[in-house]
């Protein structure tokens, strides 16, 4: 089971337009608003992130880091086995 976590701001087109993708593609996924935690702004700026979304897409050891919302990259991501 792949766990999928995007890091969202209220204030982001892309960030909506990504979570309807996940939802209509029946992905859940946890959603961390970088303006309502500064622990999950410091986790984008670890990632190396300068905008949101930023997905994350673990399973087991393996981890994609998606910058932006680009349905191909979550797609192989989430296809990856």
């Amino acid at each position: 089971m792949k766990n999928v976590i995007i890091y969202t701001q209220p204030t982001c087109p892309p960030c909506f337009a990504e979570k309807e993708w996940l939802k209509a593609q029946q992905i859940t996924f946890e959603e961390r608003d970088i303006r309502s935690n500064p622990t999950y702004m410091n986790e984008v700026m670890a990632l190396g992130a300068s905008q949101t979304p930023v997905t994350v897409v673990a399973d087991g050891d393996q981890q994609h880091i998606i910058l932006g919302f680009d349905e191909d990259q979550l797609t192989a991501a989430l296809c990856d086995s």
